[in-house]
């Protein structure tokens, strides 16, 4: 069984950049660490570790240290070529930022003429019009929350942010045409961790569901298993996004029970909940954990989410991940995303999380 543990949240190392680059660049010239890259830097990995792919932040998390280079972007994503270390071995990856805030690992990409796609991680299968159909699990990219505001801090701390469309290419491994799933390296680390039923999480069940389609009030929790907003915040912190209105407000906070963590984000207009996640300490070289937690994707939706009508079909067909009704106004920068705000308000969970430790007073000097 693989070892949970309650633990704050972490911060960057208060070393210099220069010492962080030096001393990984040293370390991989001796052979202490055996660097790998799966992308188009495969044959040679040491050439990320000069100019701007170079290490220059460290974040240490259980047995696992996390070293990025300065932030970066393109028109596709905000990004951090960043490097897993374990042991004797380290991994090049691609940190990036969803449209919900959460940092991801790529497990892979599609890009070519035609498209480029950023992988979301292993598969998961849903039933649509009576048949199974795989669907990436993006939560099975998502970066610890245990760091999640650390990572957050080197954007806010960044002086400029550089454009940059190579990085991706040099840490990704290309899937070809319309692979939506993960390489074997991604994959087997969570089947050896969740072969174990000791591993999983309310046996491998969903922990929050919804009793009635389209009906955000019918949201239930398993028992235990939702927030405990009395005694469960162990992280309050503030960040900024431009998307979201400015100040924005994350709250760390784990279930009743004690055997699973949410991440609750509140901004000026929208308050959602980031995927739950495992308190396991268990971490596989693409920096996110091997245990899942199961659960409805519709408790996850965030304050902005894709609703666009695709023209390239006749007739154009609308995309949306928003549930059916709760579709609000297109955001002004990007009109492929609509405001999500009339279901989030419709959670319970979120009412009372507003009401409970957004509105919450603080006790009376002593």
């Amino acid at each position: 069984m693989i070892e949970r543990r309650i633990v704050p949240s972490v911060a960057p190392s208060d070393e210099s950049p220069a010492k962080i680059a030096r001393q990984f660049r040293s370390r991989v010239a001796s052979g202490e660490i055996a660097l790998t890259a799966v992308g188009e830097a495969r044959d040679a990995p040491e050439a990320l570790l000069s100019g701007r792919y170079a290490p220059r932040y460290e974040i240490r998390l259980f047995d696992t240290i996390y070293l990025l280079s300065d932030v970066a972007e393109n028109e596709n994503l905000r990004f951090f070529v960043g490097y897993v270390v374990k042991r004797s071995r380290a991994w090049a990856r691609l940190f990036y930022k969803d449209v919900s805030l959460t940092w991801r690992s790529a497990s892979h990409w599609v890009s070519n003429e035609e498209e480029t796609w950023i992988g979301k991680g292993d598969l998961a299968w849903s039933k649509v019009n009576g048949e199974l159909q795989p669907f990436s699990n993006e939560a099975t990219t998502d970066l610890p929350l245990e760091i999640q505001t650390a990572v957050e801090s080197l954007v806010l701390r960044a002086k400029r942010i550089r454009y940059d469309t190579t990085g991706p290419g040099l840490v990704l491994r290309n899937g070809g045409p319309n692979r939506v799933s993960p390489f074997s390296d991604f994959s087997n680390p969570r089947r050896r961790a969740q072969a174990d039923p000791a591993n999983r999480i309310n046996g491998g069940r969903h922990v929050a569901w919804f009793t009635r389609k389209n009906d955000p009030a019918s949201l239930r929790f398993a028992r235990g298993y939702a927030p405990d907003f009395e005694r469960g915040i162990i992280e309050r912190a503030e960040s900024r996004s431009k998307v979201y209105g400015g100040r924005l407000r994350r709250f760390r906070i784990l279930s009743e029970n004690r055997q699973i963590q949410y991440q609750f984000m509140s901004g000026r207009w929208h308050n959602w909940i980031l995927p739950p996640q495992a308190l396991t300490t268990q971490v596989s070289p693409y920096g996110v954990r091997t245990v899942d937690v199961a659960f409805d994707d519709d408790l996850c939706v965030p304050g902005w989410e894709f609703h666009y009508y695709d023209d390239s079909e006749d007739p154009p067909i609308l995309v949306s991940q928003i549930p059916k009704g709760f579709a609000g106004r297109p955001n002004t920068s990007d009109s492929s995303r609509s405001d999500t705000s009339a279901w989030l308000n419709g959670l319970p969970v979120v009412q009372e999380f507003k009401r409970k430790v957004l509105h919450r007073k603080s006790p009376a000097p002593g």
